[in-house]
Parts: C-alpha cells; structure tokens; sequence
C-alpha cells in the first residue's frame, strides 16, 4: 500500500488545499493530511480545531486520514509507513523552499520522496493567510473556503475582531 502524507498547518484549510487533496487521494492507496506545527505562526484554530474541520470537508473521501503530531515530518512519515510527501506550489518563491524541505526530508529519512502537485490555476494566489485577510474585511468566500467551514471561520474572525476592539477600547 503506497501511504502519502500532506502535511500543512491549514489554519485554515482552504479550497487550494482541498483540491490537492482531492488529486492526491486519487494517486495514493491512502493520503494522511497532517497539521503540522509550525513554530513561526500563530494560528487561528488550534490544533484539535483545524483536524476537525479537515476531517469534515474530506469525509466523503475514503482513502484520506487526517491526523496531526508535533514530531520531525520525516519521523512522522516512517512511523506512519508513509513515503511520499506531498506538497503543493502556487508560485516559483514556493519551489525554493518546498525543495529544500525535500532534501533534508530525504536526508533524514532516505526512503521518503517528496512529490509536488501544481496548484490550479483558480487557486494559484490563494494561501490561509489570504483568506483570513479578506475574511477580516467581511468578503464572501465562496471561492476560497470549502462551504462547510465558512460558519466556523466567520464565527472565529468575528470573535477575534470583537476580542481586538475590546483590547483597544481599554488601552489608555
């Protein structure tokens, strides 16, 4: 059984992701999208939130696992029998660091490949970090977030706005 991983923070997932979810779950015996942590960014959901919502939008694909650790990817992949990574690219600056993650991915675990899919065209300029920006202004996001976590995120942008303007009406 050839296993495949994903591995994203997805805070959070966004159709892009979904997307290259989707096409991986088609070439993979099983893809296990993980959330990962990554120390440089301060997510909006928690973890145990962001794996609830992924497993949500892909619950009608059988052959995709989600799962999230904290542990080396490449430790991650062999413990979980995985040999590929999967990655997405949007944009050239993203193939730079993409493969020099698959070096050191492969240095550390020799038997892990990495593969990159392409992102479409429609999702080419699309990142989470896009769509919590437009979110914040109150732009429709049918086209950025799969539909049935646009209530989750529209709630936790509102909370967070209402926590920001709390925080300010305070300040001196």
């Amino acid at each position: 059984m050839k296993i495949a991983i994903y591995p994203g923070s997805f805070d959070p997932v966004t159709s892009g992701h979904l997307n290259i979810i989707q096409r991986a779950a088609n070439i993979f015996d099983k893809l296990i999208v993980c959330v990962m942590i990554n120390p440089g960014k301060h997510p909006m959901f928690t973890r145990r939130e962001r794996v609830e919502l992924i497993r949500r939008v892909t619950a009608g694909i059988p052959n995709v696992e989600v799962d999230s650790s904290t542990e080396l990817l490449a430790e991650y992949a062999r413990r979980r029998g995985g040999c590929v990574i999967v990655k997405g690219l949007r944009a050239g600056s993203d193939f730079e660091n993409e493969f020099q993650m698959a070096l050191i991915n492969h240095k550390i675990n020799p038997d892990l490949d990495t593969m990159f899919l392409t992102a479409e065209s429609q999702y080419m300029y699309l990142s989470s970090s896009t769509v919590k920006e437009l979110g914040s202004y109150g732009v429709d996001l049918s086209d950025f977030l799969p539909s049935d976590i646009i209530p989750d995120f529209q709630e936790r942008i509102e909370k967070r706005k209402n926590s920001k303007e709390e925080y300010e009406n305070e300040r001196p």
